[in-house]
């Protein structure tokens, strides 16, 4: 059954309930629990077993000393950053479970504003991973059928694109390129104890070593990739090999956020985007369960190669 005849079902059967039950069942639908078990499917119960499994080979902020001396050196995000930051993967943990570490002291949502008073504020949560219902999102709503096409991840991370693009897609090929070597192993175990490894490959490299590959995507992720790790002027390089290598006319740019926002900072060094790319509107109204942000999901942004 599709969309159009599941609402008309479902408006008849409302049309049956009595006028003072009526308000009760729909706010029932809209507030219960109880139809989150039609949300879940095989695909989406093996992603979270993947999560478990990295969950416990990670620290809770998920980065590895390597990230955060990079972060740290970074002189944008020094300038940029009003309050302090916290790292927590959203492939790793969803709203409860953030709460749960909250509970047990792991993590804090506040931090002080002045060390001994009660004057707190809200601390920034930031995630270089997609959460689960943003990759069923991604795959499902976002990019088209992927069948005999390569997609490739830049900055990789923990693989969440990877395995979600295999199990979601019929992808020829999904390439990871990811420059930390811990994370590379990480995702080359996960590949392996899953069985992923006919269709995912994980690079350990810079993406601006991988001219050629660049070339011969169909579909690029870019979640987060430089604006943390790199000074401004490496963002400048490094958007300029994409920028100059990514023009396969119709192949895809998938951003995290969009690229008037990672490319605000950078004072127009790069490239005018409107002669490189167009973006595709894409419809967010959309429920994936009750621990995905919709916000997060307007952060999702596609664009086609002109």
């Amino acid at each position: 059954m599709n969309f159009a005849d599941a609402k008309a079902q479902v408006q008849r059967l409302l049309s049956t309930v009595s006028p003072e039950d009526l308000p009760k069942l729909i706010d029932w639908m809209k507030n219960t629990d109880e139809l989150e078990d039609y949300l879940v499917d095989n695909q989406r119960v093996i992603l979270q077993s993947i999560s478990e499994d990295l969950r416990t080979r990670l620290p809770v902020d998920a980065m590895f000393s390597s990230e955060t001396a990079a972060i740290h050196n970074t002189q944008q995000q020094q300038q940029q950053q009003q309050r302090p930051t916290v790292h927590v993967d959203s492939f790793l943990y969803d709203e409860e479970q953030v709460d749960v570490l909250c509970e047990e002291g792991k993590l804090s949502r506040c931090f002080c504003l002045s060390c001994g008073s009660r004057s707190t504020a809200a601390l920034d949560f930031i995630s270089h991973s997609f959460s689960i219902p943003e990759l069923q999102f991604l795959f499902q709503r976002v990019l088209p059928d992927l069948t005999g096409r390569l997609l490739l991840d830049v900055g990789s991370r923990l693989g969440a694109v990877l395995y979600a693009g295999y199990l979601y897609s019929s992808a020829a090929q999904l390439v990871g390129v990811e420059i930390t070597e811990d994370f590379v192993r990480l995702q080359k175990m996960a590949v392996e104890k899953y069985g992923f490894s006919d269709r995912i490959q994980v690079l350990h490299a810079d993406v601006c070593s991988q001219g050629a590959l660049v070339q011969t995507a169909d579909v690029l992720v870019m979640n987060n990739v430089f604006q943390f790790f790199m000074e401004p002027s490496d963002q400048i390089k490094a958007w300029q090999f994409i920028v100059h290598h990514f023009r396969k006319r119709g192949s895809l740019l998938v951003t995290v956020p969009s690229l008037q926002e990672s490319l605000s900072a950078l004072q127009g060094k790069v490239v005018d985007t409107g002669q490189w790319v167009e973006e595709v509107p894409l419809d967010y109204d959309i429920y994936l369960g009750k621990n995905c942000d919709s916000g997060s999901l307007r952060e999702i942004h596609l664009y086609r190669v002109l």
